[in-house]
């Protein structure tokens, strides 16, 4: 490949430089690994853009090359590389070494074969210690040495453990200019003192959230929304018991959580076939018939080796985000469980799989936790909601549109899929879909009903052409305009984490602001029960005070704060 001449950070010379040239016996891993160790400049596990760069550059690729590396390899838009996303960049400037560009088709077809390590300039003695290092600890004859893991310059191990070990820290505060979030230390400087969340009383921290955050305190979109909501926005939640009436309050998991995708609809309108369908395999435990199967929520992750994990083990676990479910008690933690396998997309994507909703009051009585709040809780979380429907199967029953009704606020989370679309011929599908499109609007109450997609998506049967013929067409382009749907969440999830810690911002402060005036309404020490069946009686009335008083839109709709507010008073 033809590389300019002029501008070389590294001088001319680098260019004959070849870190492969080294007869070093050593994995990949592990060579990108000290790589990685070596870039990271304030050894944080978090390879920012700075470094970044400066690494990078090593390559003698062009910036605009180099800009679409960082991109394809952060596709989460995390600001960061850990070690993961750092190997696959490294690939990727391997491959623009050899084709002179890169693109997201080019890796995709490079990646089916084995990739050779990228030219880097100015390794070398890196290098070879690190040859000498690996071979004094394959040589149990070396005076010396140990088997422990190489090392960098400053003594740490090449790779650092992470996983369920890591000490959670979600309910710390820090004073001064050192925040702690995820394992990984925001600022520096010694006199950061440790402050509990009970100690610190709304007026510190309605004090400190004037001072804006610094690059110091973040290295990444997530570390700040961490420290804006475990600094300022916690302790007002805690103080106005927001936690108790809308949304529990959010654990450092729940900012570091991997998208995840929420499944619902009817029994028997294909939800675990899909799932079947999108990972190519059958996941642990999966069952599949005519017949209501699924009988409990289903969180399908990415694990090596396949296993099946307990409610009740999954809520006590700090790296997982499913702890705020722990408030539904035994009842659903019995019919909660996590599945996990080896899957490509459920490396980037977690797919939640839930009971099929069934008609009549006998199975709404049955149910031992409340299956509504429950699917609001999920809904709330997730970066993407399918409801699934049969062509054979349009009733929507009186618990699907309560279900539906917790998802008001999540909009743009919604999609339809008319799912077994082969088993009925063209004119009934037309049928079918203008009934499904007329069935959404009155329960949705909308004019813009949620985008539907029509198709088969089974993957043991292929798509039936023997009812309509011309429809094979229509549901290929169908299913593939989902999956890309699918494949883009990761893209969005940075933007959706955002969007969704704003929503909840925007609901505390309403919560907060209705709070403070019925506070203030209530008498000291006389009169208490009087003054609380006069604001009861009164709630829309005192909503429109706060609405005037501090120039709420009106479009901010107040019905669960005044529901929480009547709930308060009674307290």
């Amino acid at each position: 490949m033809h590389r300019e001449q002029s501008g070389n950070p590294f001088g001319d010379d680098a260019q004959q430089l070849d870190p492969r040239g080294f007869s070093v016996t050593v994995d990949r891993d592990t060579l990108y690994s000290s790589w990685f160790q070596l870039a990271d400049a304030d050894h944080d596990n978090k390879l920012t853009g700075p470094d970044a760069v400066k690494f990078f550059e090593r390559s003698q690729l062009p910036r605009p090359v180099l800009a679409k590396v960082w991109a394809l390899a952060d596709n989460a838009r995390k600001g960061y590389l850990d070690q993961a996303t750092f190997a696959k960049a490294m690939d990727m400037i391997s491959i623009a070494q050899s084709t002179g560009d890169i693109s997201a088709d080019i890796y995709r077809q490079k990646s089916a074969k084995p990739i050779e390590t990228p030219q880097l300039a100015g390794l070398e003695k890196h290098n070879q210690k690190l040859q000498e290092e690996m071979q004094a600890a394959q040589n149990p004859f070396t005076n010396g040495t140990s088997t422990s893991a190489p090392t960098v310059p400053h003594g740490e191990p090449l790779v650092q453990p992470r996983g369920i070990n890591r000490t959670p820290s979600n309910s710390y505060t820090y004073k001064g200019s050192s925040q702690s979030a995820g394992g990984a230390t925001y600022g520096g400087g010694a006199q950061s003192s440790f402050v509990s969340p009970g100690k610190q009383t709304t007026k510190e921290a309605l004090r400190r959230a004037r001072k804006p955050l610094s690059m110091k305190h973040c290295t990444s979109i997530i570390d700040g929304l961490k420290t804006i909501y475990f600094n300022k926005i916690k302790p007002l939640e805690e103080a106005y018991k927001f936690g108790s009436f809308f949304s529990s309050l959010l654990t450092e998991s729940d900012f570091e959580a991997k998208p995840s995708v929420l499944l619902l609809g009817q029994y028997s309108t294909g939800k675990t076939t899909f799932i079947k369908h999108l990972l190519g395999r059958d996941y642990p435990g999966i069952h599949i018939g005519p017949e209501p199967t699924t009988d409990r929520f289903v969180v399908v992750t990415h694990a090596l080796e396949e296993r099946r994990t307990p409610g009740n083990t999954l809520i006590v676990q700090p790296d997982q985000p499913w702890q705020g479910l722990a408030q539904y008690g035994n009842g659903f933690l019995a019919k909660f469980e996590a599945a996990s396998c080896a899957n490509k997309l459920l490396e980037e994507v977690t797919l939640v799989d839930t009971p099929g909703v069934l008609s009549g009051e006998k199975q709404r009585i049955e149910r031992t936790y409340n299956f509504i709040d429950v699917c609001g809780w999920f809904a709330a979380r997730c970066d993407l909601i399918l409801l699934l429907f049969d062509p054979h199967k349009l009733d929507i029953s009186d618990e699907f549109k309560q279900v539906i009704s917790t998802l008001r606020g999540h909009d743009d989370k919604v999609r339809v899929v008319l799912n077994k679309a082969d088993q009925v011929d063209q004119q009934q599908l037309m049928r079918v879909y203008g009934a499904l499109m007329w069935s959404l609007g009155k329960v949705f109450k909308s004019p813009e009903v949620c985008k539907v997609y029509i198709g088969s998506f089974n993957a043991d049967k292929p798509i039936r052409t023997d009812m309509n013929p011309s429809g094979e067409e229509l549901f290929n382009k169908e299913q593939s305009d989902l999956l890309q749907d699918l494949f883009e969440i990761p893209q969005r999830s940075c933007d959706r984490k955002v969007n969704e810690f704003v929503k909840r911002v925007r609901a505390a402060k309403i919560h907060i602001l209705i709070m403070g005036h019925l506070r203030k309404k209530m008498p000291a020490m006389m009169g208490k029960q009087k003054a609380q069946e006069k604001l009861l009686a009164n709630l829309q009335t005192e909503f429109g005070m706060v609405q005037r008083e501090y120039h709420l839109p009106a479009g901010e709709s107040p019905t669960k704060a005044i529901r929480s507010s009547s709930t308060m008073l009674l307290c």
